[in-house]
């Protein structure tokens, strides 16, 4: 009986024990659990910011990409306009000796004038007549006029409004070489078109 009293106290011991221990295991299988869960969570969540920011950043990139894009056309647009502006401005027509007849060179050009002209409604235009100098003054103040009438007609018969377009002659006033020789008489003898600002 003395054995079976110490083997009581021990016993007691290891039925307390035995009742702890799985308890204390069960809150550590829970514990790992929650805290597996937790980290699963906030995996799954950087995962999705991770997400969120790779599309935000190919967002921008292709609207930096369009902006670049559209800055560039815009660019290209400018610079079409500018060069047909340069064309239209630089690109006068040219007249035989004595003559105000459009050769088939000058009517092209007078073409893309016109052409100019219709896409650009806002554009008014003075048709300057100029000459070489031979000839009296009032001669080539007269044959330049006749020119620049020659000029504008041909545009009217091209649909252009007459209130966009007003001629003026220079006659031989205004040489643009100042040589005495058929080539530069035959650059002098023309009709120079210069835009209303």
């Amino acid at each position: 009986m003395k054995k079976l009293c110490r083997l009581y106290p021990l016993l007691i011991l290891a039925v307390a024990l035995a009742m702890v221990v799985p308890s204390c295991s069960k809150k550590q299988i829970s514990t790992d659990s929650a805290a597996t869960a937790a980290a699963e969570e906030e995996a799954r969540r950087k995962a999705e910011e991770q997400a969120r920011q790779r599309e935000l950043e190919r967002q921008k990139a292709i609207e930096e990409e369009t902006l670049k894009e559209e800055g560039l056309a815009k660019e290209m647009e400018y610079e079409r306009k500018m060069t047909e502006l340069e064309m239209f401005k630089n690109e006068d027509i040219y007249f035989e000796f004595d003559s105000i007849r459009l050769d088939p060179e000058a009517q092209e050009i007078l073409r893309k004038k016109a052409e100019y002209m219709k896409s650009n409604p806002g554009v008014r235009v003075t048709i300057e007549g100029h000459c070489d100098n031979r000839g009296t003054n009032e001669y080539n103040l007269a044959l330049g006029d006749r020119r620049a009438h020659s000029a504008k007609v041909f545009l009217l018969d091209l649909g252009i409004n007459e209130s966009r377009m007003r001629t003026v002659s220079y006659g031989e006033e205004r040489p643009i070489d100042p040589g005495e020789n058929e080539e530069a008489w035959s650059r002098n003898r023309r009709a120079h078109f210069v835009i209303i600002e």
